[in-house]
């Protein structure tokens, strides 16, 4: 059948199985809006508030369920718009693909209006990206983009399409099936035979999981492992959600802002057995004190990211899943009690911590109390989301999940506003209760995407931590800047956001107790709507334990003295 450009792009979707986009409408892509129109039945479209709201909501529609989020801008500043998403989602694997109108091809290259060489930005942030010339590949190219975009490493793929190749017709024949993942090379014999020899060697085993064991839904299997071999498990910020809470082998977070038994753990294995994980350096601290007297086995998909930020002792490439299930295979049975012992040791000692830190809090309405709240009393299934600062490593702290894929929050880059859009994204992909975390200076980034949620009638409950500060900066100006307070403190600011809530359509609640708090969440989860809960606390409550930048498991800070310092 003879399409326009512009219908072969929505049927290609479609056909990708593709039943929602995020996108904002403008004159080089409005070919595309109108083939939207035309298929209206099939594929929806959410109007976020601007086109980085719309490409964090691909991204947390990703992060919840593993399909390709998509997302749609117009040329120029449109498609510069969804930069910050597009590098988002980069760094932390998610894929995507983000599809952008451009001036026809014949303007291109004579700074036209609102053109833009949006392949040339974006290069070194998508794993691929096409500028389409012509319209007789434009549907291989969108199948293409799909099967790159989740095969092996996943990430973003940008399509870039002139407004001529949209409005130009062309023999549209389907492919009667969604694009493949492409097959991944399996990891070579000799590295997974060494695996399995030093995990049988192994006292003291550390199972390290990351983005990519959690993307690929191997929590249960570890446990399984974990159980076998004796060994206890941490994870990275990407890895939490992958183990089912009430594993008592799992120790949680480990690194900068990680629990201390899980550090601590790791710091003490004579093994650890990464698993999509690259050893980035939040995790590792000081890279040359990082792990000196233990082995470490690496398993990746991506040739680059074995020994690129720590030496390994075996480094396997390929497939995960083949890799990760062999060696569970053929590795020994064994217990390891002692090690298992000594984990719950430093399990006691994390416990004695915290409540050190909430004794000194008193009857003060702490971060805790909200997370520990929410935990009480969210729904099954929930997804918690988060933006980035001291709100975001609280709740990796203190959060639980009872399934996988139900943490979304940006790792790598760790930009700030990125919640309310990946919320969207979320609750869309899902249907299930979401819950975003926020705190007063990452939601005034983009809430402007509350028009989104209301006008969609797309439920969410948004809890700000409101403390008056940018708290993770103020953190650290508190410990390594002598206290001054530079430019972190937001009072100035005189946005009352129960009217703010209220003014887009939303419910507004303020709360200053965890009773009040437990109260306003449980109404705004049976409202059904959109809901924000302005929650203060207090401008000294900090993200511990802490390594320091450039630090080591010798320099964990497990207490601050807001009228001192640090003590270790």
């Amino acid at each position: 059948m003879k399409l326009t450009g512009a219908e072969i792009l929505v049927r290609s979707l479609i056909d990708q199985g593709v039943t929602d986009v995020f996108g904002y409408p403008g004159g080089q892509i409005i070919n595309v809006y109108d083939a939207l129109y035309k298929y209206k039945d099939e594929i929806n479209h959410i109007l976020t508030a601007h086109e980085q709201g719309a490409a964090h909501a691909a991204d947390g529609y990703s992060r919840a369920t593993g399909k390709v989020g998509v997302c749609i801008a117009t040329s120029g500043p449109g498609a510069t718009n969804l930069v910050t998403g597009i590098a988002t989602a980069m760094l932390d694997s998610i894929p995507m693909v983000a599809i952008t109108g451009n001036v026809p091809c014949a303007l291109i290259g004579k700074d036209s209006f609102q053109e833009i060489d949006i392949t040339g930005i974006t290069l070194p942030i998508t794993k691929h990206n096409y500028f389409v010339n012509k319209i007789e590949d434009l549907a291989d190219v969108i199948r293409e983009a799909f099967a790159i975009a989740k095969s092996g490493r996943p990430g973003p793929v940008l399509v870039d399409i002139p407004k001529d190749v949209q409005m130009g017709t062309y023999e549209y024949e389907p492919k009667g099936e969604v694009s493949p993942k492409m097959p991944l090379p399996k990891g070579k014999n000799e590295d997974l035979l060494e695996a399995v020899r030093l995990v049988n060697e192994a006292k003291r085993p550390y199972i390290y999981i990351g983005g990519g064991a959690a993307g690929l839904g191997l929590g249960r299997e570890i446990v399984n492992f974990a159980d076998k071999i004796g060994a206890v498990i941490g994870c990275t910020f990407m890895g939490l959600s992958a183990i089912p809470d009430g594993c008592d082998r799992f120790l949680g977070m480990q690194g900068m802002h990680g629990h201390y038994a899980s550090s601590m753990s790791q710091n003490e294995a004579d093994l650890i057995i990464g698993v999509g994980v690259r050893f980035s350096d939040r995790a590792t601290g000081n890279v040359g004190k990082f792990a000196k007297n233990t082995k470490i086995i690496q398993i990746d998909v991506d040739f680059a990211e074995i020994n690129k930020n720590v030496s390994v002792d075996c480094g396997i490439v390929g497939d995960v899943e083949h890799a990760f299930r062999f060696i569970a295979k053929e590795t020994e049975a064994k217990t390891n009690p002692e090690w298992f012992s000594r984990a719950m040791v430093l399990k006691a000692d994390e416990i004695r911590f915290e409540r050190k830190i909430e004794a000194a809090s008193g009857n003060k309405f702490t971060p805790k109390k909200v997370i520990e709240t929410i935990n009480d009393n969210k729904p099954p299934k929930t997804v918690i989301v988060t933006d980035v600062g001291q709100h975001q490593m609280w709740t990796a702290q203190y959060a639980k999940f009872d399934t996988t894929r139900r943490f979304v929050s940006s790792g790598g880059l760790g930009t700030m506003g990125f919640g309310l859009g990946a919320a969207i994204g979320a609750r869309v992909a899902t249907g299930d209760a979401t819950v975003l975390i926020t705190g007063d200076g990452s939601f005034g980034m983009n809430l402007n995407e509350l028009a989104t949620a209301v006008s969609h009638n797309i439920p969410l409950v948004i809890v700000i931590m409101n403390n008056g500060v940018l708290g993770m900066v103020r953190q650290w100006q508190t410990l390594f800047f002598g206290r001054r307070y530079s430019n972190t403190v937001l009072t100035e600011r005189k946005t009352d956001f129960v009217k703010l809530a209220e003014a887009f359509g939303a419910d507004g609640y303020r709360v200053f107790t965890k009773a009040e708090f437990e109260d306003a969440f449980n109404a705004a989860i049976k409202s059904g709507r959109v809901a924000v809960i302005d929650t203060i606390i207090d401008k000294d409550e900090f993200v511990l334990p802490m390594l320091p930048p450039g630090g080591s498991i010798d320099d964990i800070i497990t207490n601050i003295d807001t009228q001192g310092g640090a003590d270790e």
